[in-house]
């Protein structure tokens, strides 16, 4: 199994060489991603539970004989068992101490800390950030809103400056294509980091009767459900005008019919028009991934026959 995957990575350094070009490296760089490979397929798909890097080292360490398996003690396990019983009745219930637990928690970041005056209100960010939805309904944007030092970015296209971004959406007219587009969004909030910047989610829904994306194309009648996205406007305090704007980052690939993308990409793809490159199109497992579920797969069943 070593021998297969050394050969396997070996062909893949090969392909995907490091930074130096020499037989040296290239077995060098295999057995580093086969040593890699084997202990993750182990991790990921064997019996054996490999101890979290993350946990610190400094916690008591148990080992329960029925199974083989190793645990640490956490304190939060230990909470979670004692409020195991305490929740006699039904687990949705939360006891007082859980309650406590869970507003004491520093995890939890809720308040938006403004150390600067001159900063722009929570309140008053998310209203210009509606505002400048409710004018495109979330499709471009008034260019008179936007900054000078504006810039549009997505998952794949971007980052794009104001003249390149109002010409490229100026190109599209969504609302002959989606006359009956019905826009969704929603959970608005300021970052607790970066007072300026919105956060919400956006979904959306219509039919495509007119033409689209260009005025030769004609309506293909799909419907278009998008997946919820993850978007966000970010708002100079001093000229109030949007100076960063983020779309399409989906958070459940599994809603709508787009194939799990955000964006026009999405759009595209529901109404039977993908454009023509991988980023554009509903994401499939690279050959290296399959490669290493299938000897994961076989790890698992090697391991399972000799238990």
């Amino acid at each position: 199994m070593i021998i297969l995957l050394f050969a396997f990575n070996l062909h893949m350094s090969i392909h995907y060489p490091p930074y130096r070009y020499s037989l040296h490296s290239f077995c060098l760089h295999a057995a580093m991603r086969t040593s890699q490979s084997f202990l993750l397929c182990l991790a990921l798909f064997g019996n054996l539970v490999v101890i979290d890097a993350f946990v610190p080292s400094t916690l008591p360490l148990t080992t329960t004989k029925a199974d083989n398996k190793y645990e640490y003690s956490t304190t939060s396990a230990l909470w979670a068992a004692e409020n195991e019983t305490e929740s006699s009745s039904s687990s949705l219930e939360l006891s007082s101490k859980e309650i406590n637990e869970i507003r004491s928690s520093s995890m939890f970041l809720t308040d938006v800390s403004i150390k600067n005056e001159k900063l722009i209100s929570p309140e008053k960010a998310i209203n210009i950030a509606k505002r400048f939805l409710l004018k495109s309904k979330g499709i471009g944007g008034d260019g008179n809103l936007l900054s000078e030092c504006f810039v549009f970015e997505g998952p794949v296209v971007g980052p794009l400056g104001k003249k390149q971004f109002v010409e490229a959406t100026g190109q599209v007219n969504f609302d002959a294509g989606f006359p009956d587009w019905k826009a969704q969004f929603y959970n608005f909030q300021v970052d607790v980091f970066d007072p300026e910047r919105v956060w919400y989610m956006a979904k959306g829904e219509g039919t495509n009767t007119g033409p689209f994306p260009t005025k030769d194309l004609p309506a293909t009648y799909k419907k278009v459900i998008n997946p919820p996205q993850i978007c966000s406007l970010t708002i100079d305090s001093h000229t109030g005008l949007i100076k960063k704007y983020t779309i399409g980052y989906v958070a459940d690939r599994n809603i709508g019919n787009t194939g799990g993308l955000g964006g026009l990409y999405g759009i595209m793809y529901a109404i039977g028009r993908p454009l023509p490159f991988p980023e554009a199109l509903p994401w499939k497992p690279s050959l290296p991934y399959q490669a290493f579920q299938k000897i994961g797969g076989l790890l698992r069943k090697i391991q399972k026959d000799t238990n």
